[in-house]
């Protein structure tokens, strides 16, 4: 008989993160995953098998396979649907690895050795919340002996949580209490909830309206369950109070309602309450009406989608990568160069390209990606380009998922000549144009800048940035190497929306990051290069890497480590425990991803909020 035995690890009832532990500043939402499976292996004798589904956490770094939970046995079914589900913790920002392996249960023993393998499936959470249809259906890898056969599973995930209904109001007053002695009054409302001890709270505090006693609110939006706290007949209390220059507030009236009469009163839209103050009532029962009324003229509620409404409902996000080809980077055959490639560890670019883009291919159907560079003289006429792309092929410059973006990377730094200067707005408007073109709610673009140096044409970034904050579009700018980056802060203008000449942005699409912190901000790292390049003093006639080299037009240049022009002088013994490719302390991919994403989801919602379909 076959028993559910709770395992260390198990995430079903209280919820773990696949694969790594909470952080305080990680969204994290529960993801309900409902497994069956189809034409499974038959490997009982006289019956038919008896599977039962074992899902894992994947380490990435050990690829260690950690138990989570287990499914109920289905007696003499090659075709289950397992009632048991998984509840697990999706967090877009990580790559959340999962394996599904089944069993045919024989016997009461609860180790899986005990009983016959019949396949099993690796991929990722976020394959599986991105799947077309909220379906997500691969073959299983079967046991060597039966690899002529088929067998499928197939996984539905369901995001759980609190209710996702949001409720818009929009308020006026009438003939309110006259409070001012100069004046009318500043009236603003302040809307609370009852708290289990009897207290109120406050949920929400609309603006003032000056001097008037007849004031029009803004409309307002509010989540159902702040104001409800999930039970529709918690008292609500509506108080109007006069704002004084001075900081202090006189009170006007006031009326209590629970939620679910709200939604009776308002069923016709419009509705009116009298505010009362109870004081003034006291002092004058027999003239005292009211001190003005409170009007609903319309409430409207709705479900507010989340990102995994978006993603599982169909939205693409197509990634491209920009990569700074520029001077100050160094020869990339010098060790301490940004771009030199080791063989044993990933460079800057390299890790910060497998950070974004293994997360990001996840949720791209063709997992195609353009790769485009900034700042290099290209072939075959070394004209210097801010818009080139790294395979090549300008009329097809796809890479084939992460590591055809690295091949095409480390291509270039074979054909490309590091040269300057630093340059955003072509590669900004580059992938703006594709986003332009596909504003239909179905698809999203994300630019990642790889970038060691200053911003050489600042106003035309702002610019461009202003202009793509309209479009479906976030940008991810990520600096290496020990460069002063304060004039990235400012393009990330987190609390505050980006301004220049006048405009503002739309929105905040821009997350930069320095990758430094992420290893402990030493200085003594592989990438403080002696070519400092353009922007640090020393014009790119005077750069030593390329004074004496005379270009592609003219053949001199060499391979690298020729093609630097003069010898430099003697350069500072290279010590690979100094290096960051070497450090105890390698960056980790799972952290740096963690950070440039996380603003990623609430600018995609936001967009899809603000998008509106175009009518022919």
């Amino acid at each position: 008989m076959y028993t559910s035995q709770p395992q260390a690890n198990q995430m079903g009832m209280g919820g773990v993160g696949v694969g790594q532990p909470k952080f305080a500043n990680t969204l994290v939402t529960q993801v309900e995953l409902s497994v069956s499976a189809k034409n499974l292996l038959d490997r009982d004798v006289l019956s038919k098998s008896d599977p039962v589904c074992v899902l894992y956490s994947v380490d990435p770094r050990t690829h260690q396979a950690i138990e989570i939970g287990r499914t109920e046995q289905i007696a003499n079914n090659l075709n289950p649907i397992w009632n048991r589900k998984f509840v697990v913790d999706y967090r877009f920002e990580e790559r959340q690895l999962l394996k599904l392996a089944i069993y045919d249960w024989d016997g009461a023993s609860s180790q899986l050795t005990s009983h016959d393998y019949l396949g099993s499936f690796e991929c990722s959470l976020g394959e599986i919340v991105a799947a077309g249809g909220r379906k997500f259906e691969r073959n299983l890898e079967l046991p060597k002996e039966f690899r002529n056969k088929t067998s499928t599973i197939c996984i539905v995930a369901e995001e759980l949580g609190a209710t996702k209904e949001v409720i818009h109001l929009k308020i006026n007053g009438r003939k309110l209490d006259k409070k001012d002695f100069f004046g009318k009054s500043d009236p603003f409302i302040v809307i609370s909830k009852a708290m289990d001890d009897g207290s109120y709270s406050q949920v929400h505090k609309t603006e003032v309206i000056k001097n008037t006693l007849n004031p029009d609110w803004r409309q307002f939006t509010l989540r159902v369950a702040t104001l409800t706290g999930g039970k529709p007949e918690r008292k609500l209390k509506f108080q109007v109070y006069d704002w004084d220059s001075n900081g202090s507030t006189d009170f006007i009236g006031e009326f209590e309602i629970t939620y679910a009469e709200l939604l009776n009163a308002t069923k016709e839209n419009r509705a009116s309450f009298s505010l009362i103050n109870q004081v003034k009532k006291d002092k004058n029962k027999k003239s005292y009406n009211n001190s003005g009324l409170m009007n609903f003229e319309w409430l409207r509620i709705e479900e507010e989608k989340t990102f995994l409404d978006y993603i599982q409902s169909g939205v693409q996000l197509h990634f491209t990568v920009a990569i700074d080809f520029t001077a100050s980077n160094g020869d990339p055959n010098n060790p301490q160069s940004l771009h030199y490639r080791n063989p044993n560890m990933d460079n800057q670019y390299a890790l910060a390209i497998k950070s974004v883009g293994e997360i990001i291919q996840d949720y791209d159907s063709d997992k195609s990606f353009p790769a485009l560079g900034f700042g290099g003289r290209i072939p075959p006429n070394g004209v210097v380009s801010h818009e080139f792309v790294l395979n090549g092929n300008p009329q097809s410059p796809f890479c084939q998922g992460v590591q055809g973006i690295l091949d095409a990377y480390h291509h270039s730094l074979n054909t490309v000549q590091l040269y300057g200067p630093t340059y955003f707005a072509p590669i900004i408007n580059h992938v703006a144009r594709f986003a332009n073109s596909y504003q239909d709610g179905k698809n999203y673009f994300i630019l990642l800048i790889i970038t060691d140096g200053i911003i050489c044409d600042m106003d035309a970034t702002r610019d461009a940035i202003i202009n793509a904050s309209v479009l479906p579009m976030s940008i991810i700018i990520v600096g290496v190497g020990n460069e002063d980056f304060s004039s990235m802060e400012f393009l990330d203008s987190d609390g505050k929306l980006l301004q220049f000449n006048g405009r503002s942005a739309s929105r905040d699409i821009v997350q930069f990051v320095e990758m430094r912190k992420f290893y402990g901000g030493s200085s003594s790292y592989q990438g403080q290069s002696q070519n400092q390049g353009y922007g640090q003093g020393q014009s790119y006639g005077q750069n030593q890497s390329y004074g004496q080299n005379q270009g592609y037009g003219q053949g001199q240049r060499q391979a690298y480590g020729q093609g630097y022009g003069a010898p430099q002088q003697q350069q500072q013994q290279f010590d690979p425990s100094a290096s960051f490719i070497h450090r105890s302390n390698v960056v980790s991919k799972t952290e740096l991803a963690r950070s440039v994403l996380a603003e990623l989801p609430d600018q995609l919602v936001l967009w899809m909020k603000k998008w509106k379909p175009v009518v022919a």
